[in-house]
């Protein structure tokens, strides 16, 4: 597997389209995947043996301890993974057990967070309450199952289960972005949840998750992302694939991720370093120090600062104190 290129080579020989569909004659989705065969044994023996043979190294499939997978898929969301290998590495670092980070401060997660470029704060606080859930209601020992991994603090269907997988092999089939993508391209499931939901079961090995769901997630990432590259990587299901035969590689709509810079995102990490700072800030004295452009009475002044306040807060993450004359903000303890 390589990892550079820029594009494939579709078997047809035909240049490879990303904006085709059904109704500018493009083959019509199908339901659930009808082109996957009744028996998918080799499809499954394929994908298995090109994952194993050559993937990316990421230090969380090299172990399987379900706390470091859950800070792994924390860290994971919205951020590029070579930003999280070394912020995953410090936090470990810091507090290299779950029970270490159910006894940390909760401040001290968040300012990690937000030093680290690691996205919504809030995310760190719940990570530092799931991992006081695991030590008081389940004996500092991580649940196995998908179902009651999803009662921990932050912890939505996609983490539950990617925890299950990774850590217990004990998860159903994963389905991201990725593979959607992929479900798509080499099988005509059609652009809804419960379609790929329904391919995705019937395709993962039972017994298998932690190896499969890497697997088909790599293949997505590498081999079938939003510029397909499938000669490059080697794709195992190129005889299979439905986009490969046709030269159609329409997929689903992906969200583009808004920009960082100038974002509320930015200034929100800003304002939970600077009060890591400080005891306690009058809100002007803040909103100098986090904009080097702000004016109490401009565009970007109270209001606008109060607005930022005001989403952290309902966060718990900060805490105003609007009976003092100037008001004052803090980070809650």
């Amino acid at each position: 597997m390589t990892s550079s290129g820029n594009g494939s080579t579709p078997a047809s020989g035909s240049d490879v389209t990303t904006t085709g569909s059904a109704e500018d004659g493009g083959p019509e989705p199908t339901d659930d995947g009808e082109l996957i065969p009744e028996d998918a044994t080799e499809i499954r023996e394929g994908l298995i043996e090109w994952y194993r043979e050559d993937h990316r190294e990421f230090p969380w499939r090299e172990t399987d301890d379900a706390y470091e997978i859950l800070v792994s898929e924390v860290m994971s969301q919205q951020t590029q993974l070579d930003r999280v290998v070394p912020a995953w590495e410090d936090f470990l670092e810091t507090w290299p057990t779950v029970e270490d980070l159910s006894k940390a401060d909760q401040s001290d997660v968040v300012a990690f967070w937000s030093d680290h470029s690691l996205g919504y704060n809030n995310r760190a606080k719940y990570l530092s309450e799931a991992a006081r859930q695991v030590v008081s209601e389940y004996d500092g020992e991580f649940p196995e199952e998908p179902a009651e991994l999803q009662e921990l603090m932050g912890v939505g269907p996609y983490t539950a289960n990617a925890v299950a997988s990774f850590a217990f092999n004990a998860g159903d089939a994963v389905v991201d972005t990725n593979v959607k993508r992929v479900l798509h391209r080499a099988f005509g499931v059609r652009d809804d949840e419960d379609a790929f939901e329904t391919a995705a079961r019937t395709l993962m090995p039972e017994g298998e998750s932690r190896v499969w769901n890497n697997a088909i997630m790599e293949l997505g990432a590498v081999a079938c992302g939003t510029t397909p590259r499938c000669e490059e990587a080697g794709c195992p299901w190129r005889g299979r694939c439905r986009a490969y035969e046709t030269g159609d590689f329409t997929a689903p709509d992906v969200p583009t991720q808004p920009s960082f810079e100038g974002s509320r995102r930015q200034f929100r990490g800003r304002i939970v370093r600077t009060l890591g700072e400080y005891d306690a800030l009058a809100f002007d004295d803040l909103g100098h120090r986090i904009r080097v452009d702000y004016s109490p009475e401009g565009e970007h002044g109270r209001e606008w600062l109060r607005g930022l306040l005001e989403d952290l807060a309902a966060d718990g993450l900060v805490r105003m104190d609007e009976s003092r004359d100037p008001p004052v903000a803090r980070l809650r303890e």
